[in-house]
């Protein structure tokens, strides 16, 4: 037994731990963190921003990177604080008890599962479109093609956790290329835009309320908390002692990536389109790219934007399909049953297609607002549960005192209310 603990320890003393030999499994993840959080949510970001003005937005770049950096660092460290091969709701059960542990469990699962039926959805009315007015084919009907989609994309979750993440690092290439196409395509449509706001300097309260607004939309832009799980886990597992700082490298490096390509996306079509422009679009319920396409009449864009779509829906349904799945297992065990891991792993895949396809068929309008119902949950559990934790619990007692960690928390109490705000108002 001591022979095994020292080989242990011999693998952690010399499992590398800097920046020096970064691996491919390393590039993989980081990738995959970006896959999850850059989707369909990016598509909308540059319209709800950018109709608070020029300030604010600025405002919101600067936060951008410490809002999803802290957080996101904030529940890896929680999931790593437990035992081996713990995943979020062992270490909630570890740490806080039988009862919380469910609590925290149902609430995970019912934060995540509405994303990934919203993703259902969002996928097949854009292929169904895409068939119809790119390709100028006849669909097939609905419930049909809802069925071929979401069973591809479970064909891929088959395969396993790394397969998932290596399919979403995969597609993150062409998304960073169609980004980047488009907003360089953009520049030389530049007209100024939202620079028209810039000597329209608001007054303190009205800046704060706008603000107030538009953090939960930048906070869940940039969010893939349901990812951080496996990714803590696969840390942990990977580099034992060193999993805070390789997952550190990982994140921080994950995140320079998403903020520099979104902001860069972001302010170029908001200084191609008037803020009037972006009202519009909001009031149409469309995409930027839909928008865009429609503004200019272009058809490389009109045949592009359904397949940039496509891809950031598919990727964003992979990764919430680990956080989905983690949970309904989860609540499974938590019920005392224990039916073997293959057996529970077909259960979840069977649910998941059955709900996703009977939600993906019927198409119903109420997706909007189970989404804005599940918005205050992930905040509760991305931004409080860990910083919580950090006050409470010994094996997170070395990361108190640090001033991240009352940023990371305002910020939560400000996504919360806002999302609430917004429902009742």
């Amino acid at each position: 037994m001591n022979d095994q603990a020292n080989s242990v320890d011999e693998r952690y003393a010399t499992t590398p731990a800097t920046l020096t030999s970064w691996s491919r499994q390393d590039t993989t993840w980081m990738l995959g963190l970006f896959g999850t959080a850059i989707g369909a949510g990016t598509l909308f970001l540059p319209i709800n921003a950018g109709l608070g003005g020029f300030w604010p937005l600025v405002i919101l770049a600067v936060l951008a990177f410490p809002m999803t950096f802290f957080a996101h660092r904030g529940l890896t460290r929680f999931v790593l604080s437990g035992r081996d091969g713990s995943d979020i709701t062992d270490v909630v059960e570890e740490h806080f008890g039988l009862k919380a542990g469910a609590l925290i469990t149902l609430l995970y699962f019912f934060a995540i599962f509405p994303i990934l039926l919203i993703y259902s959805v969002a996928l097949t009315n854009t292929v169904s479109s895409f068939m119809e007015h790119q390709l100028h084919i006849l669909p097939p009907p609905r419930a049909v093609l809802a069925f071929v989609l979401i069973l591809g994309l479970l064909a891929v979750v088959r395969c396993g956790e790394q397969v998932i993440v290596k399919a979403m690092s995969l597609m993150v290439y062409p998304f960073i290329v169609a980004l980047l196409f488009l907003a360089v395509y953009l520049v030389p449509h530049w007209t100024g835009g939202i620079l028209s706001t810039a000597n329209e300097v608001p007054a303190p309260s009205a800046l704060l309320n706008t603000l107030w607004l538009a953090i939960p939309v930048m906070v869940f832009s940039f969010n893939h908390s349901p990812i951080i799980s496996a990714f803590a886990v696969d840390q942990k597992r990977q580099y034992g002692p060193h999993a805070d700082e390789r997952s550190s490298q990982i994140l921080s490096r994950a995140h320079l990536l998403m903020v520099a390509m979104v902001l860069f996306f972001v302010f170029s079509c908001v200084l191609t389109l008037s803020p009037a422009q972006l009202a519009e679009a909001k009031a149409q319920n469309l995409s930027i790219l839909s928008y865009l396409a429609n503004h200019f009449d272009n058809p490389t864009i009109a045949f592009a934007a359904p397949l940039i779509a496509f891809v950031a829906i598919a990727k964003s349904f992979l990764g919430h399909y680990i956080g989905a799945s983690e949970g309904l297992k989860g609540l499974v065990l938590k019920t005392g049953r224990r039916p073997a891991a293959k057996s529970l792993d077909r259960l979840t895949a069977a649910f998941m297609l059955i709900v996703c396809w009977l939600v993906a068929t019927l198409n119903p309008s109420i997706l909007g607002m189970i989404e804005t119902l599940g918005g205050p949950v992930i905040a509760s559990i991305l931004f409080l549960m860990p910083m919580y934790a950090i006050r409470k619990v010994p094996a997170m007692a070395k990361y108190r005192g640090q001033a991240s960690n009352v940023f990371v928390t305002a910020v939560g109490l400000v996504a919360i209310t806002a999302l609430i705000y917004s429902l009742l108002s």
